[in-house]
């Protein structure tokens, strides 16, 4: 707090207090064993208490085999918990994640489709609330989750209170923006998997680096972009940004190499007009729909046959 000075070093407050490190002890991660073990113990009774369905750690998987022994604990009381169901996600920003968790990256995402899940941990703004500060806007929101789930990944999304828990108006504009986009294009989001490739687009050629790895979250896309997820024999293709003109999928012309399936029909997420289309060699070409929904992120069914 701004004027109070800070008595972590003063030993009559030592209970309020970890132990004091040593010197060269001032990594990320304590090499203080003690310390793990405090760590280790208060894990384990939130685990034990709150028998929490996500744990998220700020960093790698901590302390070696203390670290080890929280997620075996904490997957071992969720199967209890679930009656053999292994249903509770752990998260960390440890590279390599082999199935043992969620690799986490925050403020970015893969630049392509991952084998295993992964996770974005971002903010519309800030971590806290501060006055003046720019938000997100929700079409940002929107474009940033599509493109997330295409490369099979998922969304932490941080939305800024203020100190008394609010949501000001600003803010819960963006999120009636994102929850009206949800309504009519969700299931083109829950319960979808990646398909063959995430998409195709100018902006596939120009993702920059994240501030904590893989590519930036937020960025600018062009009508052209598309994105891919796939239910069943469903087919959920985004424009990234809104169509002007006839919609070209190059993934999907009859020359493509990933166009091994029929297509039944077309139609558009949340229209009820028919949408006239054709598969040429060189692409399938979508018509430019006469009445095109508010927000900027339009999402098309393609149903395949079966």
């Amino acid at each position: 707090m701004r004027g109070v000075p800070y008595d972590g070093s003063n030993p009559d407050y030592q209970d309020l207090y970890h132990p004091k490190t040593a010197p060269d002890d001032f990594a990320w991660y304590t090499k203080d064993s003690l310390n793990q073990q405090n760590w280790l113990a208060c894990i384990t009774e939130l685990i034990d208490l709150y028998k929490p369905d996500l744990l998220y750690t700020d960093g790698e998987l901590p302390f070696g085999e203390v670290g080890r022994t929280m997620l075996a604990h904490l997957y071992n009381q969720d199967i209890v918990k679930n009656q053999g169901s292994l249903e509770a996600v752990y998260t960390c920003k440890h590279l390599v994640s082999e199935g043992r968790w969620v690799r986490d990256i925050e403020r970015g995402a893969m630049d392509s489709i991952s084998v295993d899940p992964w996770q974005t941990d971002t903010s519309i703004g800030d971590w806290y609330y501060r006055t003046g500060q720019k938000y997100m806007t929700g079409t940002e929101v929107i474009q940033m989750l599509v493109d997330i789930v295409s490369k099979n990944g998922n969304l932490l999304l941080n939305v800024v209170q203020t100190p008394e828990g609010d949501l000001e108006q600003d803010v819960l504009d963006i999120l009636e923006e994102i929850a009206a986009w949800i309504t009519v294009n969700g299931e083109g989001i829950y319960g979808t998997r990646p398909w063959i490739v995430y998409g195709e687009g100018p902006s596939m050629n120009k993702q920059e680096k994240g501030r904590f790895g893989g590519v930036k979250d937020v960025r600018t896309y062009a009508p052209e972009d598309i994105r891919f997820t796939i239910k069943e024999n469903i087919l959920y293709t985004f424009c990234m940004e809104r169509p002007v003109a006839d919609i070209r999928i190059t993934s999907l012309g009859k020359s493509s190499s990933l166009a091994g399936r029929k297509i039944k029909s077309v139609s558009m997420c949340g229209g009820e007009d028919k949408i006239r289309w054709k598969q040429l060699d060189e692409a399938l070409v979508i018509s430019l729909p006469a009445d095109l929904p508010q927000w900027k992120v339009t999402g098309f069914k393609i149903e395949f046959r079966k």
